[in-house]
């Protein structure tokens, strides 16, 4: 397969503090057996043309490598389409109405007393912003049991037989890590904040089939795709991970996963399932271990060291409290060879899993080894041209929203990643600067702290939270505005377009330990590629909003193409 006549990015050099090297762009890629087989001119790649094979002009579109989204939910996003699908609900009013409409299908219907889940909905949204109660459910519910997530998914609201059916009443305590909100009366509100008290009634929901489960991953995929992207870093359950199993093995998943566990689950446990599955697989395989430290600024359940500057007798959820077991465990599980990535928001989240990585880092890393190394010139990590050492620990920090400034160093020095989400700030900067006051609010979202210090950061979406769409991302990255481009939040940490791409490519694949696999269009790596309507670093940051996606190519073949008039 040749592909002509393009301006193709191919990752090398894209390092836009670096003034000396220009991002190195070819016309013409030739791939064989799913790898890039050379990079060059259209009279170079010509010359590799036998009779079969087959030729593509992209007529000049651009071309650069696939994006790699670090932070996905891929079976709760499909699943959440599969269901009542709340996002971006205007009102309450609004989010009733599509309940009611969802409940109006004769499949649903006929079981008036069956559980009913949906999702997406967003509080901050609305005039008032107040929370959605048991009472806002029950008059549009019936007898169904009904719980719908925040679209953060560390709240959700139940209506009166979903709380009945899992026994919570004025007199249930609130679990450790997670608290059961209460009305004026006493009686439980039908918000449920964080896992251990969600799960109190998601127990009691029936699980998914393998049928929903594959219909739900199907949809997420082919959203994906569509957006450009050819790899992602994810967190779905167990049973999903055998489902993308069975596709893989049908010829049937047309997208690169690197599928998280449970760092809670048993050291034995992990060891048997990443026994099962090739590690070596780029197709699909088993990345790291994922624990919650907090929850989220939207729900205010994130972990402060001080309270919220608009909720003075709260600092949020701290979800693993007991400092010592979590270095217990995290040692435990990265002397066995784990990769450790630990979601925290609050800067209190953040400072608890460094703690822990600390420690993990005594009992695990090698003697003598060093972490990623900086690139004098350039000022920032370049782990294609000096990779570290095989054996790094590469421990991620999900998110890492809210840091305190001395943290910026600790992760630096612990070679821990920042995997982030720009267009998380889209969604955010209506409220972050109340939630935080002004001060905290300075080390928020902060891109270019954590280059400037040394720190890899990689970028993602956490679909379904925000779109999976990485133009968003870019958008958000280098401009710190949101989409209407009338509000800026926190300007001195916008970061280049370039570097903004590094984060969503050659970083990405770096914090998944791929590096060397995908990233870069350059010979013996995989054929990973989206052709675009229009050239996102030469474009004005506007336009990074409206990019289109003509063509992703995984493994060499076209998995989407736009169809025309769209």
């Amino acid at each position: 397969m040749l592909y002509i006549h393009g301006d193709i990015l191919t990752g090398a050099h894209l390092k836009s503090s670096d003034t000396s090297a220009t991002p190195a762009r070819v016309t013409a890629i030739a791939i064989a057996n799913g790898r890039i087989l050379a990079v060059g001119s259209d009279a170079e790649i010509l010359k590799l043309k036998a009779d079969s094979t087959k030729v593509v002009d992209l007529h000049g579109a651009f071309a650069m490598p696939g994006f790699n989204d670090a932070h996905t939910h891929i079976a709760g996003a499909g699943q959440q389409h599969l269901t009542v699908d709340l996002t971006g609900s205007k009102s309450l009013a609004e989010m009733q109405s599509r309940i009611r409409a969802y409940l109006a299908d004769p499949a649903i219907s006929a079981n008036p007393a069956g559980w009913v889940k949906g999702g997406g909905w967003d509080h901050t949204l609305w005039d008032g912003k107040k929370l959605p109660g048991k009472a806002d459910l029950d008059s549009v519910t019936g007898a169904h049991p009904a719980v719908f997530e925040r679209v953060d998914g560390h709240i959700l609201v139940a209506n009166s037989a979903a709380l009945a059916a899992a026994g919570i009443t004025a007199a249930t305590p609130s679990p450790a890590g997670g608290q059961i909100d209460h009305n004026a009366t006493g009686e439980p509100s039908g918000i449920l904040r964080e896992d251990s008290a969600m799960a109190l009634v998601a127990r009691k929901i029936p699980p998914p089939t393998n049928d929903m489960r594959r219909r739900a991953l199907e949809f997420s995929i082919a959203d994906a795709l569509a957006h450009g992207v050819t790899s992602i870093q994810d967190f779905s359950d167990w049973d999903d991970f055998l489902v993308l199993e069975e596709m893989e093995h049908a010829h049937k998943l047309h997208l690169r996963v690197s599928e998280w566990l449970a760092f809670d689950t048993p050291l034995a446990v992990l060891k048997e399932r990443r026994a099962s599955h090739p590690a070596d697989d780029p197709l699909l395989h088993l990345g790291m271990l994922k624990a919650f430290m907090d929850g989220s600024l939207g729900s205010r359940t994130a972990a402060m060291e001080d309270p919220y500057s608009d909720d003075p007798n709260n600092s949020g959820l701290l979800r693993f409290a007991d400092q010592g077991k979590l270095n217990a465990m995290s040692a435990e599980r990265a002397a066995a060879g784990f990769q450790l990535g630990f979601h925290a928001i609050g800067d209190r989240a953040n400072e608890v899993a460094l703690d822990a990585f600390a420690a993990a880092d005594q009992v695990a890393r090698l003697p003598g080894q060093a972490s990623a190394p900086k690139d004098p010139d350039a000022g920032i990590v370049n782990h294609v041209e000096a990779s570290p050492a095989p054996a790094q620990l590469r421990f991620r920090v999900e998110h890492a929203q809210v840091v305190e400034a001395g943290d910026f160093d600790r992760f630096a020095s612990l070679g821990v990643i920042a995997s982030m989400q720009p267009s998380h700030l889209l969604t955010d900067m209506d409220w972050a600067s109340a939630r935080l006051g002004s001060e905290r609010a300075v080390f928020s979202y902060s891109w270019k702290s954590f280059l400037d210090h040394g720190v890899t950061l990689a970028f993602g979406t956490d679909y379904p939270v925000e779109s999976i769409n990485p133009f968003r991302g870019l958008y958000a990255a280098v401009t710190r505005q949101n989409e209407a481009g009338t509000q800026t939040y926190q300007a001195q940490e916008k970061i280049g377009i370039n570097e903004a791409i590094y984060a969503y490519t050659q970083a990405s694949a770096f914090a998944e330990f791929r590096e060397k696999e995908k990233g870069r269009l350059e010979p013996g790596l995989l054929a990973d590629i989206v052709v675009l309507d229009r050239d996102p670093t030469k474009v004005s940051a506007r336009e990074l909003l409206h990019t289109r996606v003509l063509r992703t190519i995984v493994n060499g073949e076209t998995v989407f193409e736009a169809s025309l008039g769209k």
